[in-house]
């Protein structure tokens, strides 16, 4: 009988299951190979189709096939259990070998999980979903166990050469627990499943990709250092050619070269954790590339993956090294993910494919010499309930990762960020750069971040502070207050003695009262609006307006939320911030006089008070902080080291911004009670776990397992932003308009692959409340079988971007 685990699409032709399972082992062996756990991945591909050699699954996959509009009930099959039960009865029953035992918890655990998300080993219930698959559960495909491990051994490997492969993953694995680190035995098993997990469903989805396809392989790329060594002789060809300008004699050009061949020189040094504290408007984009393409080629790295705070940055920094490397083909922007699939379970449709299928086969993986992400898409990976973000963990390997304006990491984040590099840093052989004109105190929390001795990469880093100073912080907060009519006034004024302002204030309800405000005020200047209402697209539209207004020398005048003040490159003559955190207020100051065109200009910092930020504490703790350190200053001008963005001001400012949210830095959970949080679900001992204690009292018993953590439900709690919902693409201008019509549209995997890529700048983040209430006036549409969320064209403005009320008049007359 003839064992299929795939009928392709086109042709009806049959991938049998001894294709696909070693075709799975060697892409996952490769995968794993570079950390060292070769045989650990390899065996997750080896054995997570095992259940396909059931007669129960043959019999389902062939209906499925001749039957297509009625398809399987979810959970009427179920080939994922075996594997990981064969591992659990080999391996973790009768005498068991501590090795071959957490072996068999976490390879099973990432088999079991192939077609949803990892288990809990113990979850709030005081069950184990672990067990419950591997030892507990009844069903007819599994009751064929016996036959289908003889028809696998019969098949794909010889008993014998299988037990040798188990031993050699069980030798990986205590090298791999044993390595030299400061993370606990827990923290280590947790990243060493989700890696692995991570392989196993890359290499699951590409193969698979590949026969739907019907390629014989993956596409083979350049070799990365050889394409590295291209792109660095084009960096310095473009830096040389900058030497040459007119103003390369200017003190900020002769810093900016300064601090790019420190970067050049510092890629000497071994790969690790490092800070590049860069003040802004120091070309820290080019400088970080510098070092990344040329520690890359010397180090052996895969890939360089840029992390940024906002897709604005993304796209203004991805342009400006697709110029200047000269390529497009290589370097891939990663906004955000167009199909979500958190809840995606989708085991009952395995083997056949439909549109579900086809947009999780899509390329999606990172696999891209260059890379640039968002912050959010970094952390998903680790920690998100999504088997298309954590696919692209094993690419984090072999790196080197630039965390540009790092200090945006949110609160509740920064002990899950520090232990993720952490273990980067001691596993996974990448080089790690910090990159931001203020450096918070990662290395001041209780997780903290292990940073590598000699960190910095900038020579004396207070003296080149001061010398980029190039504007002057005004205090306007301290001893008065601003609503938006004396807002307007001000900038009314200012706008007589200079050419150029910005307006950054805190929320987009002010930005967008402030901003109607002023087109009323400001005749025959322009007035422009920035938010993240507006797509990626939109607002890269409206800045290259606006840098073309500031290249001429013609009056402009800019309002917006703080999305601007984090790498965006435009420099203004006034800039105006409201008060917040320092860190804003430096990024802010980095937008007023940039290049030190003028004379020192002013940085005005006011306290606006129709601001309402209830429901943003960090901004509101961070202008309390900021607010009591501009009094010390006023007072004495001498603290603090003599300004308000002095290195200082700055590690005073995040050493007490940490200490008052200490208790959010470990992502409290307070829906699973008042002393859980996600580092305890994830990463705690067996006397730290509430739920292992909670067991062993109720039962009178150990939980038997070596494993207690809760990966599913850390996962299901898990959010970067809260209350975000869902990306909805958005019809704006001609391509967003082409981009929904083609997604309709679309049929083949590497098509819609494209065209996700291509809608990332065409899509905006919503928050529950407002999906509802945008659905609910009509203005919300899904293409792709619903799995994509579309914004109607009167839900989407041309000034402000996202209509929640959908009565965009501008939409409207574009239908």
């Amino acid at each position: 009988m003839e064992f299929i685990a795939h009928i392709r699409e086109s042709d009806g032709e049959h991938q049998s299951v001894e294709e696909h399972l070693l075709g799975v082992q060697r892409l996952a062996e490769s995968y794993g190979e570079g950390i060292g756990i070769k045989h650990i991945a390899g065996l997750a591909g080896l054995l997570h189709d095992l259940g396909k050699y059931a007669i129960a699954f043959q019999e389902y996959l062939l209906n499925a096939v001749r039957n297509p509009e009625a398809p399987p009930k979810r959970g009427s099959v179920d080939h994922s259990t075996a594997g990981g039960r064969l591992l659990y009865h080999l391996f973790h029953t009768g005498k068991i070998e501590r090795d071959k035992g957490v072996l068999a918890e976490i390879v099973g655990n990432a088999i079991l999980s192939h077609h949803s998300y990892l288990q809990d080993f113990l979850n709030p219930e005081l069950e184990s979903n672990y067990l419950q698959r591997v030892r507990d559960k009844e069903a007819k495909e599994l009751s064929e166990l016996p036959q289908v491990v003889q028809r696998f051994f019969e098949d794909v490997i010889g008993e014998k050469d299988f037990y040798g492969y188990v031993e050699q993953a069980s030798l990986e694995l205590k090298a791999f627990l044993t390595q030299e680190s400061p993370l606990s035995l827990e923290a280590r098993c947790m990243f060493l499943t989700k890696y692995v997990f991570s392989a196993l469903i890359d290499a699951d989805r590409t193969d698979t990709r590949c026969f739907e396809e019907n390629i014989s392989d993956a596409p083979v790329t350049r070799q990365p250092k050889e394409l590295f060594g291209s792109f660095y002789d084009r960096l310095m060809a473009e830096i040389a050619s900058l030497a040459k300008h007119s103003k390369a004699d200017s003190s900020i050009q002769a810093l900016r070269r300064e601090m790019s061949e420190q970067c050049d020189k510092f890629a000497e040094k071994p790969s690790g954790i490092y800070t590049l504290s860069i003040p802004t408007g120091g070309g820290k984009t080019l400088a970080s590339l510098r070092y990344a393409l040329k520690h890359a080629q010397m180090y052996g790295k895969k890939r360089i993956i840029f992390v940024l705070p906002y897709t604005t940055i993304i796209e203004q920094n991805a342009s400006e090294v697709r110029r200047v490397l000269q390529d497009a083909e290589h370097i891939l922007e990663h906004h955000s993910n167009v199909i979500e699939d958190e809840n995606d379970e989708d085991e009952h449709m395995d083997g056949r494919v439909n549109m579900r299928q086809k947009l999780k086969l899509a390329k999606d993986n990172w696999d891209s010499p260059i890379i640039f992400t968002t912050m959010v898409q970094f952390l998903n990976v680790f920690y998100a309930k999504s088997s298309r973000d954590i696919r692209r963990l094993h690419h984090l390997s072999e790196s080197v990762l630039v965390f540009d304006e790092v200090q945006k990491v949110p609160v509740s984040c920064v002990s899950l960020f520090n232990i993720a590099l952490n273990f980067l840093n001691n596993f996974c052989s990448p080089s790690i750069v910090l990159c931001t004109a203020t450096q918070p105190a990662l290395g001041f929390v209780e997780h903290k971040l292990h940073l590598s001795l000699e960190a910095e990469m900038v020579e004396n880093l207070g003296d080149v502070i001061n010398a980029f100073k190039r504007v002057e912080i005004v205090d306007r907060a301290t001893e008065e207050t601003f609503g938006t009519d004396k807002l307007a006034e001000f900038v009314v004024e200012k706008m007589r003695d200079v050419q150029s302002a910005l307006v950054i204030l805190n929320t987009k309800s002010v930005v967008r009262e402030a901003y109607e405000e002023l087109v009323q005020r400001m005749e025959g200047i322009p007035v422009f609006h920035l938010s993240t209402s507006m797509c990626a697209a939109h607002r890269k539209d409206r800045l290259d307006e606006i840098r073309q207004l500031l290249k001429d020398k013609k009056k402009v005048f800019c309002i917006s939320t703080p999305l601007i003040e984090a790498g965006v490159d435009v420099s203004f003559e006034c800039v105006i911030r409201s008060l917040a955190g320092l860190d804003s207020i430096a990024q802010a100051a980095g937008r007023c006089n940039r290049h030190g065109e003028h004379e020192v200009q002013q940085v005005y910092v006011i306290d606006h008070t129709e601001e309402k930020l209830n429901h943003l504490p960090e901004i509101e703790r961070g202008k309390k902080i900021s607010r009591r350190i501009l009094i010390d200053l006023r007072r004495d001008p001498s603290s603090h080291g003599g300004h308000l963005l002095s290195v200082d001001a700055m590690e005073r400012y995040f050493r007490e911004f940490y200490e008052d949210f200490d208790t959010n830095l470990n992502f409290p959970i307070r829906k699973l009670g008042s002393n859980q949080n996600m580092t305890n679900l994830l990463f705690g001992s067996v006397n730290d776990n509430v739920y292992f204690q909670d067991y062993w009292t109720n039962r009178g018993e150990r939980l038997p397992l070596f494993l207690a953590n809760s990966y599913r439900t850390a996962a299901e709690h898990f959010y970067v932003i809260k209350d975000s919902a869902a990306s909805v693409i958005v019809p704006y201008g001609k391509d967003g308009k082409e981009i929904i019509a083609d997604l309709n549209g679309g049929a083949r995997i590497d098509d819609l692959g494209s065209l996700l890529k291509r809608a990332q700048q065409y899509t905006i983040n919503l928050m529950n409340h407002e999906l509802m209430r945008v659905d609910k006036n009509g203005g919300l549409e899904r293409c792709l079988d619903g799995q994509v969320l579309v914004l109607g064209e009167s839900a989407y403005s041309q000034k402000f971007g996202f209509d929640v009320e959908n009565e965009s008049w501008e939409g409207l007359l574009m239908g």
